[in-house]
């Protein structure tokens, strides 16, 4: 979201444990060991049979699923409130999905949130399959902020579009003021909202820097900004592949950071404390999983 002109933080970066006198060429060796010893341990446990059973049998029930309910979903949707049958819908999907993929979910944390009140839910983004973690797994009905080019995938554009999430326009932020006071008045309602602070999908695991102005919503609406991490969904289906490897997850659930009193000038110092609450969730006993093998201490 651009249309707040604030900087971000810099991205919390990891320090060396050990002080250890090394050069540059061992530690590139001992570097490109410690990730060829993990790529042939990950191979070992997703080889062929995990390939084929995502390729034969994971994906086409997904995409049966997502035409089918996607389908379903738009005459059933006229007769009753569009917005709640469409988010049970949608629920159904990411149960259906989320049983298909044999990857259980522990959630920690939930049961200090009043969900009875609207927050803003920050969320950490590494999977295409984050979406059907939240909606199996945060027990009420919310809306996504999401980029408008989503819209143009079939089915998928036209649940999005229906269903009263909230478009932005990042590439001309004056198109989504609508949207933007749509959801600020909906926040003000009771109806929670989802956002990736960080913008998309990281390419390597990592929490990445947020976007400028992320907590705009949060700070007009004055309401509190729950972060929440989930583990191991990169390991699971990172971009650019198809390859859905089962394994256990986890949806972390922080403390509410609370916006009371925050004005728009002081959304970077909001920002940089919500990044060091997720931070703290998802890099807390590394990743979960039993072949996660790696992370930071919290």
């Amino acid at each position: 979201m651009r249309e707040v002109p604030t900087s971000v933080g810099e991205q919390a970066q990891s320090s060396a444990p050990l002080s250890v006198n090394m050069s540059s060429e061992g530690a590139t060796r001992l570097a490109l060991k410690d990730d060829d010893s993990r790529a042939t341990a990950s191979a070992r446990k997703y080889g062929w049979l995990s390939f084929l059973r995502s390729y034969l049998i994971f994906d086409p029930l997904i995409w049966l699923f997502t035409v089918v309910l996607g389908i379903v979903s738009v005459p059933v949707s006229l007769f009753g409130e569009k917005s709640r049958i469409l988010h049970s819908f949608a629920r159904f999907w990411s149960w259906l999905i989320m049983k298909t993929i044999l990857s259980p979910v522990k959630v920690t944390g939930l049961e200090k949130i009043d969900t009875s009140k609207a927050h803003v839910y920050a969320v950490t983004h590494a999977s295409a399959l984050d979406i059907p973690v939240l909606y199996v797994y945060l027990p009420f009905q919310f809306r996504i902020l999401f980029k408008k080019e989503l819209l143009s995938y079939p089915i998928i554009g036209w649940h999005l579009r229906r269903s009263g999430q909230v478009c932005i326009n990042q590439q001309k932020p004056t198109h989504s003021i609508a949207h933007i006071r749509s959801a600020v008045k909906s926040l003000q309602g009771g109806m929670p909202l989802v956002i990736f602070p960080e913008g998309g999908r990281t390419p390597d695991g990592e929490i990445k820097p947020f976007m400028p102005g992320a907590f705009y919503l949060a700070i007009k609406a004055q309401v509190d900004i729950v972060p929440i991490a989930l583990i191991g969904t990169y390991e699971l289906l990172p971009m650019n592949t198809y390859h859905i490897k089962s394994r256990p997850l986890e949806m972390r659930v922080g403390e509410p950071i609370a916006t009371a009193g925050y004005s728009l000038r002081e959304m970077e110092t909001l920002s940089a404390k919500v990044h060091q609450a997720m931070e703290d969730l998802y890099y807390t006993n590394a990743h979960a999983g039993p072949d996660a093998s790696s992370g930071r201490a919290g």
